[in-house]
């Protein structure tokens, strides 16, 4: 149960959400990362990460009836990925809520966009039980957290990820392809944060980081990207 100190971060929270819970606990554990105890989001974020996939594939699906499969998944994957649904854990204020272990505390995880994009994930699982599995309320309230991404979202704009974007572009430069490396690994077995450089000839070596390899080497891609964009222009 959410306590007392608790309790007035939480409803300030449900108000910039738009939900009321039934069940206050429910919004705490879906902010409570496993290093903090016991009884974590981590079902829950495994509960939110399907229902927003449905949510906005249904949705896009209705938006555009022509689009192939091969638009709709890219554009969905830009909607529901880490770095959109950071963006909207910050515009709700959800890492300012979240109940961290001394160790995520200390490193800042609470910036951190793996913790904060799972927190929306899980916020969305806590929903749908809290509305007894009323998948239309959720829905709707999630359609209208997204409304202004889906409004600008086009499908023929690059939706590609950072590393196939680079290897692209890389190829149609004629130069070699990137060499991913993993510099370090930080953190416990639990939670590990990977530390991986992207070597690109004529580029400075970038090193992006995150919870798995592959995100980490996604941030690294995306470094080196903004890097060749900008002395493009030069």
């Amino acid at each position: 149960m959410a306590d007392k100190f608790n309790v007035m971060e939480l409803q300030n929270l449900e108000l910039r959400l738009g939900y009321a819970f039934q069940n206050i606990a429910l919004l705490d554990q879906a902010l409570t990362h496993r290093s903090y105890g016991s009884v974590h989001n981590e079902r829950l974020e495994y509960l939110g990460d399907s229902i927003l996939g449905m949510v906005i594939a249904k949705d896009l699906y209705d938006r555009f009836p022509k689009c192939p499969e091969g638009d709709l998944t890219r554009m969905r994957s830009t909607l529901v990925r880490e770095t959109t649904l950071a963006e909207m854990a910050r515009e709700f204020g959800i890492g300012n809520c979240l109940r961290l272990g001394p160790g995520e505390l200390k490193t800042g995880g609470f910036r951190r966009d793996s913790l904060i994009a799972d927190a929306v994930e899980s916020i969305i699982g806590a929903m749908f039980i809290d509305t007894n599995e009323d998948f239309a309320h959720v829905r709707q309230i999630v359609l209208k957290w997204f409304a202004s991404r889906l409004e600008t979202i086009k499908p023929d704009v690059n939706q590609k990820d950072h590393k196939s974007t680079l290897q692209e572009l890389l190829q149609s430069m004629h130069k070699p392809l990137p060499v991913y490396k993993v510099e370090n690994i930080k953190g416990s077995d639990n939670d590990q944060i990977f530390v991986v450089s992207a070597t690109v000839t004529g580029v400075p070596a970038m090193t992006g980081e995150g919870p798995s390899r592959r995100k980490a080497e996604q941030k690294a891609a995306g470094l080196v990207l903004e890097y060749l964009k900008e002395h493009s222009k030069k």
